[in-house]
């Protein structure tokens, strides 16, 4: 996938402005697809260029005029194309797997850092899933009203949620497994 396919997807979603854009890339897209605030921009002018978005300037009072750009019929071909082409399931490229299996190769204190860093790796997948679950409580606190492409977010949200569950059970599996080694 490209960035563009995510930038039309969210634009059909709601058209706005590229700090908007970025904004609900940083709360919901970006969950699932990350990009800095730089290449959004980056790729919203490639794409008006290309005929695929338009933009409307907006005059705001008291601060400078905003473009809010909308999907435009080449973009909505463009998007529709991708959407009906086949998916590759992804390759799996874990380094922390890898270290654990390099475990069994290094002494008690390569260990003691490993575990370490796995305890790191957890926090910081608990944090994803807390953040997950929030927005899911935000965005969706109603799941027996929501429209087509509301449920459609959220199933892709619980996907990410189960994703994260499952991630954080394996770490505290890898975490008895390494403190039974010392034992």
């Amino acid at each position: 996938m490209a960035l563009e396919h995510a930038i039309l997807v969210s634009l059909l979603e709601q058209p706005g402005s590229g700090y908007e854009l970025a904004r609900r890339f940083d709360r919901s897209i970006g969950r699932f697809w990350t990009a800095t605030h730089q290449q959004i921009y980056r790729v919203l002018k490639r794409m008006e260029a290309d005929g695929w978005v338009t933009a409307e300037e907006i005059d705001q009072d008291g601060r400078p005029d905003k473009r809010s750009y909308s999907v435009a019929a080449p973009g909505r071909s463009v998007l529709t194309t991708w959407l009906r082409e086949p998916v590759q399931p992804e390759s799996v490229r874990h380094e922390l797997a890898v270290k654990i299996r390099g475990a069994a190769f290094d002494d008690a204190a390569g260990r003691a850092a490993l575990i370490a860093e796995v305890e790191r790796y957890r926090a910081d997948h608990e944090t994803t899933l807390h953040r997950y679950q929030t927005g899911e409580q935000r965005d969706f606190p109603d799941s027996g009203a929501l429209d087509t492409g509301q449920r459609l977010q959220h199933v892709v949200l619980r996907g990410g949620i189960a994703y994260e569950q499952m991630v954080l059970a394996w770490l505290d599996d890898v975490l008895d497994t390494l403190h039974g080694l010392g034992r």
